[in-house]
């Protein structure tokens, strides 16, 4: 068999390229391994103190002991269309991991072919019709080999690794995202479930006390304006009703949307402000975990070794390359000898070694930039690292001071009621105005509206920080 190439790839004895390869490898450097870059992490989160057991490493369905909650969530991590889509590209990271696991075996290509000619044998034989006709049959396997001298391969397989990581967890993070939404979104329909209680049960007092005043100004004790002005505040307290009824629709229909589910459809939930009680021993962790523990963080850092494994493909790009092809196959002048043996065998192995030398810069340039991506990947990995200790804290101090709002919220409560319950006494015995009755049904109303909104935001602050230690995609 003749050889083919030409310019620079040339067919050389295997022993020569061997020889010429070990020069190269020796003059050349390869890209070091992939290490986690130095981060400088306090031993603690600023602010309040977080110790105790990581609760990001507690699944969902411990952390969270409502069972309509549970029930939910359950529901959004098997049909939330944002998750689903996140778990498509999981799988379409993985086929490409399958081609790269590939990459080291021969390719192997099969032909057969008929070739026919027709020639005249003369030009005086041309002109009588007489020619000659010639056929030729071949069954070819050529088997093509790249030697992976520079790691090229092995840096390709490394990218495909890190790629399919980072897909990984870029679909977990969707997923701690999404457990904390369900989450808040829950709370906060269940809150709205106990501010419209909390209004109707303001309507019927407002209610019954403008009847009592009615009765008050039939017997000359009060003038029409008290009437008018408490018909003011029944009104004002009727008004409250339909806005939170939206909110609670509006609530109720993100819900089933996150959940996968058609908008309209009902939630299931239990009634009444239940306080949600933390398991006990848990706490943030510490900084550190958030390597381990955080998807994000992990997602940028499969990032970082993705872009460091690219350094090494574009590098070797620049480097020559060793191919070893071998040819096998049968070849025959007529049909019935194709498969006449040993005659119509034939076979031929050869090596080449392609060097590039004049690309126009363009994989110098390729290199360079590899490395600049390489780097951008890096800061961005330190970025997502601070936010991610930042969401932390923040999220610790929103539970300790909604903790405290709480408390104070419901001190609030229980003097307002007491005083509302004294003012109606008081007015009955003339020892109270109207004004006064009027003012603290109207405080005690909004107080309660507020203790249901703190407690709201408390419950939204622990799913947050659940979120932001990583937790919520472990099973």
């Amino acid at each position: 068999m003749k050889n083919r190439n030409q310019g620079m790839k040339r067919a050389l004895p295997l022993s020569s390229l061997t020889l010429l390869a070990t020069i190269g490898l020796s003059a050349c450097s390869p890209v070091k391994e992939y290490r986690r870059p130095e981060v400088q992490l306090p031993a603690a989160y600023p602010g309040p103190e977080s110790a105790g057991k990581e609760m990001a490493t507690v699944p969902y369905r411990q952390f969270f002991a409502d069972p309509d909650l549970v029930e939910l969530i359950d529901s959004a991590v098997a049909s939330n269309h944002d998750l689903l889509i996140a778990m498509k590209n999981i799988d379409y990271a993985g086929k490409s991991l399958d081609v790269a696991k590939l990459w080291f075996l021969p390719a192997v290509d099969f032909s057969a072919t008929e070739s026919y000619s027709r020639a005249s044998e003369n030009s005086s034989a041309a002109s009588k019709g007489q020619e000659r006709t010639s056929r030729s049959y071949t069954a070819e396997l050529n088997v093509s080999w790249e030697a992976d001298i520079w790691a090229k391969l092995r840096n390709s397989k490394k990218a495909a690794v890190a790629g399919y990581l980072r897909s990984t967890e870029a679909a977990r993070a969707v997923r701690t995202t999404l457990v904390s939404n369900v989450a808040q979104g829950y709370w906060n329909l269940r809150m709205l479930d106990e501010q419209i209680e909390i209004a109707r049960r303001n309507i019927a007092l407002a209610e019954t006390t403008l009847t009592m005043m009615r009765l008050q100004f039939d017997a000359g004790n009060v003038t029409s304006l008290a009437v008018d002005q408490q018909e003011s505040q029944l009104l004002s307290a009727q008004l409250t009703l339909p806005k939170l009824e939206a909110s609670r629709t509006a609530q109720e229909n993100a819900l089933s949307i996150l959940a996968g589910r058609m908008p309209g459809t009902p939630v299931k939930r239990s009634r009444g402000a239940a306080p949600f009680v933390m398991p006990d021993g848990l706490g943030a962790g510490v900084p550190l975990a958030l390597l381990s523990n955080r998807p994000d963080v992990r997602a940028a850092e499969a990032s970082l070794m993705e872009a460091h494994a690219m350094t090494g493909v574009t590098r070797a790009m620049m480097y020559p390359s060793l191919t070893v092809t071998a040819q096998g196959g049968l070849n025959a002048i007529e049909s019935s000898k194709w498969f006449s043996t040993p005659g119509s065998l034939f076979d031929a192995i050869q090596g080449s070694l392609t060097q590039p030398i004049f690309r126009h810069g363009q994989l110098k340039a390729q290199y360079e930039q590899s490395k600049i991506r390489r780097d951008q990947a890096e800061l961005t990995f330190r970025q997502t690292l601070l936010n991610a200790v930042g969401e932390v804290s923040n999220a610790l101090v929103q539970v300790e001071k909604t903790g405290d709002e709480e408390k104070i919220a419901a001190g609030r409560v229980a003097a307002l009621r007491k005083a509302a319950g004294n003012s109606r006494l008081l007015f009955q015995s003339g020892m109270a105005t109207y004004l006064e009755v009027i003012a603290a049904d109207s405080s005690l109303l909004q107080s309660e509206l507020d203790l249901a909104d703190v407690q709201r935001r408390r419950l939204s602050a622990i799913a947050d920080l659940y979120r932001a230690v990583g937790g919520g995609w472990r099973e």
